[in-house]
Protein backbone atom coordinates (compact mmCIF):
# COMPACT_ATOMS: atom_id res chain seq x y z
CA UNK A 1 0.00 0.00 0.00
CA UNK A 2 0.91 3.31 -0.67
CA UNK A 3 2.55 5.24 1.81
CA UNK A 4 1.88 8.58 2.95
CA UNK A 5 3.54 10.75 0.93
CA UNK A 6 3.22 14.74 -0.41
CA UNK A 7 1.35 12.53 -3.85
CA UNK A 8 -0.71 10.70 -0.89
CA UNK A 9 -2.60 12.70 1.50
CA UNK A 10 -5.04 10.67 3.79
CA UNK A 11 -3.88 7.90 6.05
CA UNK A 12 -7.56 6.15 5.98
CA UNK A 13 -8.41 6.19 2.23
CA UNK A 14 -7.96 3.10 -0.29
CA UNK A 15 -4.68 3.64 -2.66
CA UNK A 16 -4.16 0.65 -4.26
CA UNK A 17 -7.43 -0.65 -5.47
CA UNK A 18 -9.25 2.92 -7.72
CA UNK A 19 -12.65 4.43 -6.83
CA UNK A 20 -13.67 3.05 -10.59
CA UNK A 21 -13.11 -0.68 -9.81
CA UNK A 22 -15.72 -0.58 -7.44
CA UNK A 23 -18.19 1.93 -8.14
CA UNK A 24 -20.02 2.83 -11.61
CA UNK A 25 -20.40 6.77 -11.59
CA UNK A 26 -23.94 8.19 -12.34
CA UNK A 27 -25.31 11.68 -13.09
CA UNK A 28 -23.58 14.75 -11.78
CA UNK A 29 -25.90 15.90 -8.43
CA UNK A 30 -24.11 19.26 -7.86
CA UNK A 31 -20.69 21.57 -8.12
CA UNK A 32 -19.14 23.72 -6.48
CA UNK A 33 -15.55 25.55 -6.76
CA UNK A 34 -13.56 23.03 -5.32
CA UNK A 35 -15.56 19.73 -5.69
CA UNK A 36 -18.13 17.43 -8.09
CA UNK A 37 -20.74 15.35 -6.42
CA UNK A 38 -22.14 12.59 -8.40
CA UNK A 39 -24.52 9.80 -7.86
CA UNK A 40 -22.59 6.06 -7.98
CA UNK A 41 -23.53 2.62 -7.67
CA UNK A 42 -22.07 0.07 -5.95
CA UNK A 43 -20.68 -2.69 -8.75
CA UNK A 44 -22.58 -5.76 -8.78
CA UNK A 45 -25.36 -4.23 -6.45
CA UNK A 46 -27.94 -1.96 -6.91
CA UNK A 47 -26.87 0.34 -3.94
CA UNK A 48 -26.57 3.66 -4.38
CA UNK A 49 -24.28 6.19 -2.64
CA UNK A 50 -22.83 9.64 -3.72
CA UNK A 51 -19.34 10.30 -4.53
CA UNK A 52 -17.65 13.62 -3.58
CA UNK A 53 -14.88 14.33 -6.15
CA UNK A 54 -12.23 16.76 -4.56
CA UNK A 55 -9.38 17.76 -7.47
CA UNK A 56 -5.84 17.83 -5.49
CA UNK A 57 -4.83 21.16 -7.02
CA UNK A 58 -6.57 22.92 -3.75
CA UNK A 59 -5.02 22.86 -0.50
CA UNK A 60 -4.50 19.67 0.94
CA UNK A 61 -5.65 20.93 4.58
CA UNK A 62 -8.94 22.19 3.16
CA UNK A 63 -9.44 18.14 2.05
CA UNK A 64 -7.82 16.55 5.13
CA UNK A 65 -9.86 18.44 7.88
CA UNK A 66 -13.42 17.44 5.76
CA UNK A 67 -12.20 13.99 5.66
CA UNK A 68 -11.00 13.99 9.34
CA UNK A 69 -14.19 15.29 10.29
CA UNK A 70 -16.60 12.88 8.53
CA UNK A 71 -14.17 10.01 10.01
CA UNK A 72 -15.85 10.70 13.38
CA UNK A 73 -19.44 11.96 13.02
CA UNK A 74 -22.19 8.67 13.08
CA UNK A 75 -25.24 10.64 13.84
CA UNK A 76 -29.23 9.90 12.58
CA UNK A 77 -29.29 13.80 11.02
CA UNK A 78 -26.07 13.92 9.75
CA UNK A 79 -24.95 12.43 5.99
CA UNK A 80 -22.64 9.99 6.55
CA UNK A 81 -19.66 8.91 4.61
CA UNK A 82 -18.80 5.42 3.47
CA UNK A 83 -15.05 5.03 2.26
CA UNK A 84 -12.43 7.35 0.91
CA UNK A 85 -10.83 6.87 -2.47
CA UNK A 86 -7.52 8.49 -2.95
CA UNK A 87 -5.27 8.60 -6.24
CA UNK A 88 -2.65 11.22 -7.41
CA UNK A 89 -5.01 13.82 -8.85
CA UNK A 90 -8.23 13.59 -6.77
CA UNK A 91 -9.76 12.83 -3.70
CA UNK A 92 -13.52 10.42 -3.60
CA UNK A 93 -15.51 11.00 -0.79
CA UNK A 94 -17.91 8.04 -0.85
CA UNK A 95 -21.05 9.29 1.03
CA UNK A 96 -24.63 8.31 1.98
CA UNK A 97 -27.07 9.34 -0.69
CA UNK A 98 -30.39 11.76 0.38
CA UNK A 99 -33.23 11.05 -2.26
CA UNK A 100 -35.18 14.21 -0.35
CA UNK A 101 -34.46 17.97 -1.08
CA UNK A 102 -33.42 20.67 0.58
CA UNK A 103 -35.07 21.90 3.56
CA UNK A 104 -36.65 24.96 2.35
CA UNK A 105 -37.37 23.40 -1.63
CA UNK A 106 -39.64 20.70 0.44
CA UNK A 107 -42.21 22.96 2.10
CA UNK A 108 -42.92 25.10 -1.56
CA UNK A 109 -44.44 21.70 -2.14
CA UNK A 110 -45.94 20.70 1.05
CA UNK A 111 -49.98 21.37 0.59
CA UNK A 112 -49.99 22.13 4.15
CA UNK A 113 -47.19 23.74 6.30
CA UNK A 114 -47.57 24.85 9.58
CA UNK A 115 -45.40 26.12 12.75
CA UNK A 116 -45.21 22.63 14.26
CA UNK A 117 -43.71 21.55 11.07
CA UNK A 118 -41.13 24.17 11.17
CA UNK A 119 -40.19 23.01 14.83
CA UNK A 120 -39.89 19.65 14.12
CA UNK A 121 -37.36 21.14 11.73
CA UNK A 122 -35.76 23.14 14.09
CA UNK A 123 -35.06 20.22 16.69
CA UNK A 124 -33.77 18.32 13.79
CA UNK A 125 -31.03 20.79 13.00
CA UNK A 126 -30.72 21.06 16.37
CA UNK A 127 -30.08 17.81 17.46
CA UNK A 128 -27.09 17.39 14.64
CA UNK A 129 -25.65 20.20 15.96
CA UNK A 130 -25.84 19.25 19.98
CA UNK A 131 -23.92 16.32 18.26
CA UNK A 132 -21.47 17.72 16.11
CA UNK A 133 -20.41 20.49 18.98
CA UNK A 134 -20.32 17.35 21.99
CA UNK A 135 -17.52 15.95 18.83
CA UNK A 136 -15.63 19.12 19.19
CA UNK A 137 -17.08 20.10 15.33
CA UNK A 138 -17.88 23.61 14.23
CA UNK A 139 -19.90 23.36 11.43
CA UNK A 140 -19.58 27.13 10.52
CA UNK A 141 -21.94 26.77 7.65
CA UNK A 142 -25.52 26.22 8.26
CA UNK A 143 -27.70 27.04 5.30
CA UNK A 144 -30.71 25.54 3.76
CA UNK A 145 -28.35 24.12 0.94
CA UNK A 146 -26.71 22.45 3.67
CA UNK A 147 -29.59 20.82 5.00
CA UNK A 148 -31.01 17.86 3.18
CA UNK A 149 -34.25 15.53 3.66
CA UNK A 150 -33.23 11.85 3.97
CA UNK A 151 -35.90 10.57 1.47
CA UNK A 152 -39.01 12.02 0.05
CA UNK A 153 -41.35 10.73 2.38
CA UNK A 154 -43.50 12.57 4.63
CA UNK A 155 -41.39 11.27 7.91
CA UNK A 156 -38.48 11.49 7.07
CA UNK A 157 -35.45 13.02 8.74
CA UNK A 158 -33.24 16.02 7.53
CA UNK A 159 -29.60 15.56 7.17
CA UNK A 160 -26.87 17.95 7.90
CA UNK A 161 -23.92 18.00 4.68
CA UNK A 162 -21.14 19.23 3.55
CA UNK A 163 -18.47 19.83 5.76
CA UNK A 164 -16.13 21.24 3.60
CA UNK A 165 -15.66 24.38 6.06
CA UNK A 166 -16.29 22.66 9.17
CA UNK A 167 -12.93 22.40 11.63
CA UNK A 168 -12.17 20.21 15.31
CA UNK A 169 -12.16 22.48 18.25
CA UNK A 170 -12.07 22.31 22.02
CA UNK A 171 -13.99 24.13 24.26
CA UNK A 172 -10.99 25.87 25.79
CA UNK A 173 -9.75 27.04 22.12
CA UNK A 174 -10.96 29.55 19.92
CA UNK A 175 -11.48 30.61 16.10
CA UNK A 176 -10.85 33.51 14.03
CA UNK A 177 -11.03 32.24 10.36
CA UNK A 178 -13.76 34.31 8.49
CA UNK A 179 -15.87 32.13 6.70
CA UNK A 180 -19.40 30.86 5.99
CA UNK A 181 -22.23 32.27 4.14
CA UNK A 182 -22.84 36.08 5.41
CA UNK A 183 -26.43 36.09 5.69
CA UNK A 184 -26.21 33.10 8.02
CA UNK A 185 -22.84 34.05 9.95
CA UNK A 186 -23.06 35.23 13.67
CA UNK A 187 -21.52 38.68 14.47
CA UNK A 188 -18.59 37.39 15.99
CA UNK A 189 -17.67 35.65 12.87
CA UNK A 190 -18.52 38.80 10.66
CA UNK A 191 -15.92 40.63 12.84
CA UNK A 192 -12.89 38.10 12.51
CA UNK A 193 -12.27 38.05 16.23
CA UNK A 194 -12.41 34.89 18.20
CA UNK A 195 -15.38 32.98 18.22
CA UNK A 196 -16.12 29.40 19.28
CA UNK A 197 -19.20 26.82 18.85
CA UNK A 198 -22.01 29.22 19.63
CA UNK A 199 -21.52 30.54 16.45
CA UNK A 200 -23.66 27.79 14.68
CA UNK A 201 -26.93 28.78 17.20
CA UNK A 202 -26.70 31.85 15.65
CA UNK A 203 -26.97 30.22 12.04
CA UNK A 204 -30.02 28.32 13.63
CA UNK A 205 -31.38 31.22 14.76
CA UNK A 206 -31.81 32.79 11.40
CA UNK A 207 -32.35 29.34 9.43
CA UNK A 208 -35.81 29.13 12.19
CA UNK A 209 -36.64 32.93 11.42
CA UNK A 210 -36.74 31.95 7.67
CA UNK A 211 -38.99 29.30 8.35
CA UNK A 212 -41.32 30.98 10.40
CA UNK A 213 -41.30 34.03 8.08
CA UNK A 214 -40.21 33.23 4.96
CA UNK A 215 -37.54 35.94 4.80
CA UNK A 216 -33.72 36.50 6.18
CA UNK A 217 -34.01 38.91 9.28
CA UNK A 218 -30.99 40.93 8.04
CA UNK A 219 -31.74 41.17 4.60
CA UNK A 220 -30.84 44.23 2.76
CA UNK A 221 -29.83 44.95 -1.04
CA UNK A 222 -26.53 46.08 0.25
CA UNK A 223 -23.98 43.72 1.73
CA UNK A 224 -22.52 46.68 4.21
CA UNK A 225 -26.02 47.47 5.62
CA UNK A 226 -26.71 43.78 5.93
CA UNK A 227 -23.60 43.48 7.93
CA UNK A 228 -24.62 46.24 10.18
CA UNK A 229 -27.91 44.35 11.06
CA UNK A 230 -26.08 41.37 11.93
CA UNK A 231 -23.41 43.42 14.06
CA UNK A 232 -26.18 44.80 15.85
CA UNK A 233 -28.53 41.98 15.55
CA UNK A 234 -31.22 44.17 14.50
CA UNK A 235 -34.29 41.84 13.40
CA UNK A 236 -37.99 42.72 13.78
CA UNK A 237 -41.21 40.66 13.45
CA UNK A 238 -42.85 42.43 10.89
CA UNK A 239 -46.58 42.38 10.59
CA UNK A 240 -48.70 40.29 8.66
CA UNK A 241 -45.97 38.18 8.10
CA UNK A 242 -45.59 37.58 12.22
CA UNK A 243 -49.07 38.09 13.07
CA UNK A 244 -49.92 34.64 13.39
CA UNK A 245 -46.58 33.44 15.15
CA UNK A 246 -46.71 32.00 18.68
CA UNK A 247 -44.36 34.19 21.48
CA UNK A 248 -42.89 30.65 21.84
CA UNK A 249 -41.44 30.71 18.59
CA UNK A 250 -40.52 34.26 19.01
CA UNK A 251 -39.26 33.71 22.07
CA UNK A 252 -36.94 30.85 20.50
CA UNK A 253 -35.78 32.90 18.04
CA UNK A 254 -34.92 35.77 20.17
CA UNK A 255 -33.01 33.79 22.35
CA UNK A 256 -30.74 32.57 19.42
CA UNK A 257 -30.14 35.78 17.73
CA UNK A 258 -28.07 37.37 20.41
CA UNK A 259 -25.14 39.65 19.66
CA UNK A 260 -23.08 38.02 22.65
CA UNK A 261 -22.03 33.84 21.85
CA UNK A 262 -21.93 33.48 25.59
CA UNK A 263 -25.88 34.75 26.34
CA UNK A 264 -27.49 32.21 23.49
CA UNK A 265 -29.01 29.51 23.45
CA UNK A 266 -26.75 26.64 23.47
CA UNK A 267 -27.84 23.12 21.88
CA UNK A 268 -28.64 21.53 24.80
CA UNK A 269 -30.76 24.49 26.31
CA UNK A 270 -32.47 25.02 22.89
CA UNK A 271 -33.55 20.90 23.12
CA UNK A 272 -35.22 21.87 26.25
CA UNK A 273 -36.72 25.09 24.54
CA UNK A 274 -40.86 24.82 25.09
CA UNK A 275 -41.75 25.38 21.21
CA UNK A 276 -39.26 22.89 20.21
CA UNK A 277 -40.44 20.41 23.10
CA UNK A 278 -44.19 20.47 21.46
CA UNK A 279 -45.76 24.11 22.32
CA UNK A 280 -45.93 25.15 18.63
CA UNK A 281 -48.98 26.71 16.72
CA UNK A 282 -50.46 23.25 15.23
CA UNK A 283 -53.42 24.35 12.95
CA UNK A 284 -52.72 27.17 10.85
CA UNK A 285 -51.25 26.61 7.60
CA UNK A 286 -48.93 29.28 6.57
CA UNK A 287 -50.09 30.14 2.88
CA UNK A 288 -47.90 33.54 3.20
CA UNK A 289 -44.83 31.97 4.80
CA UNK A 290 -44.78 29.41 2.00
CA UNK A 291 -44.96 32.35 -0.76
CA UNK A 292 -42.35 34.19 0.89
CA UNK A 293 -40.01 30.77 0.82
CA UNK A 294 -40.79 30.81 -2.87
CA UNK A 295 -39.62 34.17 -3.41
CA UNK A 296 -36.38 33.28 -1.14
CA UNK A 297 -35.66 29.94 -2.89
CA UNK A 298 -35.92 31.93 -6.28
CA UNK A 299 -33.04 34.84 -4.67
CA UNK A 300 -30.75 31.88 -3.31
CA UNK A 301 -30.99 30.15 -6.88
CA UNK A 302 -29.86 33.66 -8.64
CA UNK A 303 -27.19 34.54 -6.31
CA UNK A 304 -25.69 30.90 -6.58
CA UNK A 305 -25.99 30.61 -10.49
CA UNK A 306 -24.22 34.56 -10.26
CA UNK A 307 -21.61 32.94 -7.62
CA UNK A 308 -20.55 30.19 -9.85
CA UNK A 309 -20.27 32.49 -12.55
CA UNK A 310 -17.65 34.25 -10.57
CA UNK A 311 -16.02 31.47 -9.47
CA UNK A 312 -15.55 29.74 -12.80
CA UNK A 313 -14.40 33.33 -13.88
CA UNK A 314 -11.81 33.38 -11.48
CA UNK A 315 -13.37 36.01 -9.24
CA UNK A 316 -11.87 37.09 -5.92
CA UNK A 317 -13.34 35.81 -3.25
CA UNK A 318 -16.11 37.41 -1.22
CA UNK A 319 -15.16 36.25 2.45
CA UNK A 320 -11.72 37.70 3.42
CA UNK A 321 -12.98 40.98 2.50
CA UNK A 322 -16.07 40.64 5.42
CA UNK A 323 -13.81 42.33 7.94
CA UNK A 324 -12.97 45.75 6.18
CA UNK A 325 -16.72 45.48 5.05
CA UNK A 326 -17.92 44.63 8.47
CA UNK A 327 -15.99 47.59 9.55
CA UNK A 328 -17.46 50.27 7.20
CA UNK A 329 -20.50 49.36 8.20
CA UNK A 330 -20.74 51.55 11.22
CA UNK A 331 -20.23 48.93 13.69
CA UNK A 332 -19.61 50.92 17.47
CA UNK A 333 -18.42 47.87 20.03
CA UNK A 334 -19.62 50.09 22.51
CA UNK A 335 -22.98 50.09 21.48
CA UNK A 336 -22.87 45.95 22.03
CA UNK A 337 -23.92 46.02 25.57
CA UNK A 338 -26.60 48.54 24.88
CA UNK A 339 -27.67 46.13 22.67
CA UNK A 340 -27.94 43.56 24.93
CA UNK A 341 -29.89 45.01 27.30
CA UNK A 342 -32.58 46.35 25.02
CA UNK A 343 -33.13 42.58 23.87
CA UNK A 344 -32.97 41.24 27.47
CA UNK A 345 -35.71 43.72 28.34
CA UNK A 346 -37.90 42.39 25.09
CA UNK A 347 -37.82 39.16 26.57
CA UNK A 348 -39.08 40.20 29.87
CA UNK A 349 -41.69 41.98 28.30
CA UNK A 350 -42.66 39.14 26.66
CA UNK A 351 -42.50 36.23 29.53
Amino acid sequence: MPQLTQDYWIAESIKDRSFEEHYDLGKELGRGATAIVHKCTLKGTDQAWAVKIMDKRMEHKTVMAEVGILLRLDHPNIVRMREVFESLDHVYIVLELVTGSDLFERIVTQQYYSEEQAAIAVKDIITAVEYLHNHDVVHRDLKPENILYENLSQDSRLKIADFGLSTIVSNKVSLVTVCGTPAYCAPEVLKGQNYNKQCDMWSVGVIAYILLCGYEPFFAENDAVMFKRILKGEFKFDSPWWDDVSDNAKDLVRKLLVVNPQKRLTPSAALKHVWVTGMANKKTHKEDTVEKIKEFNARRKLKFATDALMAVAGAAKKMPMLQILAQNAGYDPSQEEQQEQEQEQEQMEVN
